[in-house]
């Protein structure tokens, strides 16, 4: 299972993902390895307590025909990221 991300970065900042989605849930980092490792993250924490269905997931087919994804996706590099299980804090 994976959901559609939007990767941005500009020229003096991190790397920045958010999914179209998923409203809300959004992962940053300095590379981006670990931003879309971070991403994953975020996702597995949204949806452990995630209440009712999970949030639909659109093709990227679909989300191409969204006027708002259009917008969104200007100078992005599009992903597709899986939610990964949070990791238990330590002691």
């Amino acid at each position: 299972m994976h959901y559609i991300a939007l990767i941005h970065k500009e020229a003096d900042s991190g790397y920045g993902v958010s999914f179209p989605d998923v409203p809300g849930v959004i992962a940053v980092a300095d590379t981006l390895d670990d931003a879309l490792r971070e991403a994953g993250t975020a996702l597995g924490f949204a949806f452990e307590d995630w209440e009712g269905a999970l949030p639909v997931r659109r093709s990227l087919d679909d989300l191409r025909d969204d006027p708002d994804f259009l917008e969104s996706s200007v100078d992005a590099v599009v992903a597709a990221v899986a939610p990964s299980p949070p990791v238990a804090a330590a002691a």
